[in-house]
């Protein structure tokens, strides 16, 4: 049992599922469903259309370059049975399968890692330019108490005779 791709978006065709088009030139394109063949008759570049894995790679939110591409394609060859073959090729696809699978992890850590670098930085952004909302009334008491008791300690002494009489409270502006 052979499986295909689809020529435009490149997904998986099964036994019986699919559209063949044959072209003059005896090319054979191969479509998963009809959307696909109508996008290809409209001449649509798969590059530029969004749900296909050809746009996905352009894009980089898939792997473009791995291995294990190379070696379906290499798959696809009829082979004369062998046993030995048979499970040295089984082997070798489970254990391209988990390195595939590692790959594309590594590849998820990476675009996760760059978003939240990038979401990072937008919340720095954000509460620098809203720092005023933030900051509460309170946070500048300190300040404001260091600044006026500065003041008092920097007036002149005066007479003891003006001592008696009562300090006028200092204004504060902010």
């Amino acid at each position: 049992m052979r499986i295909e791709t689809c020529y435009f978006c490149s997904s998986r065709i099964y036994p019986g599922h699919g559209i063949q088009f044959v072209r003059n030139d005896c090319k054979i394109f191969k479509f998963c469903r009809s959307k696909c063949h109508a996008a290809f008759k409209k001449k649509k570049n798969p590059r530029r259309t969004r749900w296909t894995k050809a746009y996905r790679k352009t894009v980089g939110k898939e792997l473009a370059v791995d291995p294990a591409f190379d070696f379906e394609k290499k798959r696809n060859i009829p082979v004369k049975y062998d046993r030995q073959l048979w499970s040295k090729t089984i082997e070798a696809m489970k254990k391209v399968e988990s390195i595939r699978q590692r790959r594309v992890n590594t590849h998820i850590m990476q675009r996760l890692r760059k978003g939240r670098e990038l979401e990072q930085e937008r919340d720095i952004k954000e509460v620098q330019r809203d720092l005023s909302l933030i900051k509460s009334p309170a946070a500048g008491l300190k300040e404001r108490k260091t600044i006026a008791d500065n003041q008092e300690h920097d007036e002149p002494m005066e007479d003891s005779d003006n001592e008696s009489m009562e300090a006028e409270p200092i204004a504060i502006e902010n």
